[in-house]
């Protein structure tokens, strides 16, 4: 079980106390085939020999000995639930953190429910077999070894009764097992999908309701829930199958052992007793070998949890730092690019030999048509993707030379769709700069024209934004996504200029939020309006990839070129 094997280190620093837990679990085994064996002798002074005062000691015994085994039953019930919770959280914690150092390039490969359902779901199936599994088994272990080791004593005639399925008991539970594994990754796999629907349902559903697109919407839920249903149809009827084949066969060596020493017994070569104890025996046999079946059951399934997550943790970041990247300081803001070439994929690219320069403190305008290439420049810019050709220069230095955490903390990005974190007003600033003071805070929040606002609300900074900031406007939300990243104060700015959807004063508010965001920083605007155009130290025409035009507002114009063009088509009301 390799996949599993990877558990190891998660576990190993809970080791000593599963180790613990596991002794006082074969403690409690053992003290149960010490209380059979006892209530086989207790049998015979009752039935046969009629010794009160040794009926009485061994009663004693008895209950002593119930004591001593619910103290340890105690412990290690206590022990196991401790060492599995905290290795569940532990797990979780590592692949929620692996998850953030993945590049932008593997959450836009994969939905948001599927990676929720793998952290969730999937790391709950492996709780189990990562703890309760192994000391169950150890329970199981002390209880067969045991109970095999008392029955031969007792009467190895009887005893090979009951040996002579098990070989029968290892073909079966291989024979469901495998059809167990298949069945259990199939249903992670579809569980993850509804979750993957369930989510976008509910984060989209202004726009479900506005299409009017409930009843499509609940009827793909209904057909995922059926999908869901049968598979776990499937598995319920292997493992109505399963468990009682098992308990069949070992019933039946119950059964064999009764016949047989039930005329030993009349025959008086075994006393009343022992035949007591020895059945009593067989039976507890039982439970390791329905144990057995259950864990491999269960291990089969954890299997398939197990690869699933361990398809993330294994995943590895496109964009990471080289071994010959540096941390940086504060750099000036002058920016690079010398003939950039991009594709997500290789058979189309996105961008082609891109070169130009902005110098420290200039604003950038990009524009172009639908698809031109403007995000993925910006993308690039932040370090989100490596360009496939050509290099980007910051202050002299290749942007691959520079740490990923020491650039980015010089780089600001304000997206057009405004992402807020659930909590407080305050906390969503301060996300900027964790140590920043409340002075800092409100220093910022007049700046981005919000502190005015933000006062006004019945709990001021503490106000709770909601979801994605749902209880705030959306020019609201833009001035406290500049806000924050005005106390980051990066050298280098990129903005998506999202104005058109508001109304004129809330425009005019966030207009004049980030002109003060943008002085004395290396500005790159995906623009929308012409007033920030038209003021552009430097306008990039894309187009299908290319950059096919660089300069001034009036030096485009002049050339009559695809500028010119765009300019003329009024896109002061139209994304450019």
């Amino acid at each position: 079980m390799p996949t599993l094997g990877k558990l190891f280190p998660f576990v190993k620093p809970y080791l000593s106390r599963m180790v613990a837990a596991g002794l006082l679990v074969m403690i409690v085994a053992a003290i149960n085939l010490a209380l059979l064996r006892l209530a086989g002798t207790l049998w015979d002074v009752i039935t046969v020999s009629h010794d009160a005062a040794r009926m009485t000691q061994l009663i004693g015994a008895f209950l002593g000995l119930v004591l001593v085994q619910g103290l340890c039953s105690m412990g290690h019930s206590y022990l196991t639930a401790w060492v599995s919770q905290r290795i569940v959280a532990d797990f979780r914690i590592h692949v929620f953190a692996h998850l953030q150092t993945l590049s932008v390039s593997f959450f836009a490969r994969r939905r948001t429910g599927e990676l929720l359902s793998r952290l969730m779901n999937d790391v709950t199936l492996m709780q189990s077999i990562a703890t309760e599994t192994p000391i169950d088994t150890a329970k199981q272990l002390v209880t067969f070894v045991g109970g095999i080791v008392f029955l031969l004593v007792m009467n190895w005639r009887l005893c090979l009764l009951i040996l002579i399925l098990l070989p029968l008991l290892v073909l079966v539970a291989r024979f469901f097992g495998r059809k167990l594994k298949s069945l259990s990754t199939s249903i992670q796999d579809q569980t993850a999908a509804l979750s993957t629907l369930t989510e976008e349902v509910i984060s989209g559903i202004r726009i479900v309701k506005s299409f009017v697109q409930t009843d499509r919407e609940t009827g793909r839920f209904s057909d995922q829930i059926e999908r869901n249903l049968s598979l776990g149809m499937r598995r319920a009827g292997i493992m109505a199958v399963f468990i009682p084949v098992i308990s069949l066969l070992t019933f039946s060596a119950a059964a064999a052992v009764l016949w047989y020493g039930g005329r030993q017994v009349i025959e008086g070569s075994v006393s009343p007793g022992d035949l007591f104890a020895f059945v009593l025996f067989a039976g507890i046999l039982i439970g390791p070998f329905s144990s057995a079946a259950r864990v491999f059951g269960q291990i089969r399934e954890a299997q398939g949890a197990t690869q699933r997550v361990f398809e993330i943790l294994e995943a590895r970041p496109d964009i990471h730092d080289t071994v010959t990247a540096y941390p940086i300081d504060r750099i000036t803001g002058h920016l690079r690019m010398e003939q950039v070439g991009f594709a997500y994929d290789v058979r189309q690219p996105v961008l082609t030999e891109c070169s130009f320069e902005a110098q420290p403190g200039q604003l950038i305008a990009i524009v172009g048509p639908t698809g031109a290439g403007k995000t993925t420049l910006i993308n690039l810019i932040h370090r989100f993707y490596d360009p496939t050709e050509g290099r980007i220069m910051v202050d002299g230095i290749e942007l691959r030379n520079i740490t990923l955490n020491s650039w980015y903390r010089q780089v600001s990005l304000v997206p057009q769709e405004t992402i807020l974190f659930g909590g407080t007003i305050l906390d969503n600033i301060r996300y900027g700069n964790p140590q920043a003071d409340d002075e800092s805070v409100h220093a910022a929040s007049r700046a981005a024209h919000a502190h005015d606002f933000i006062v006004g609300l019945p709990d001021s900074y503490q106000t709770v934004v909601g979801e994605k900031g749902v209880n705030l406007s959306g020019g609201q939300r833009q001035r406290i996504a500049i806000a924050r990243a005005i106390l980051k104060n990066p050298r280098i700015l990129l903005l998506d200029e999202a104005t058109s959807s508001l109304d004129s004063e809330s425009e005019r508010l966030v207009q004049e939020a980030l002109e003060r965001l943008m002085t004395g920083r290396t500005t790159f605007v995906v623009a929308h309006r012409l007033t920030t155009i038209q003021r552009a130290d430097r306008i990039l025409v894309l187009n299908k990839g290319v950059l096919v035009e660089t300069g001034t507002h009036h030096e485009l114009m002049d050339r009559k070129g695809l500028y010119q063009y765009l300019y003329s088509l009024r896109l002061s009301e139209l994304p450019l």
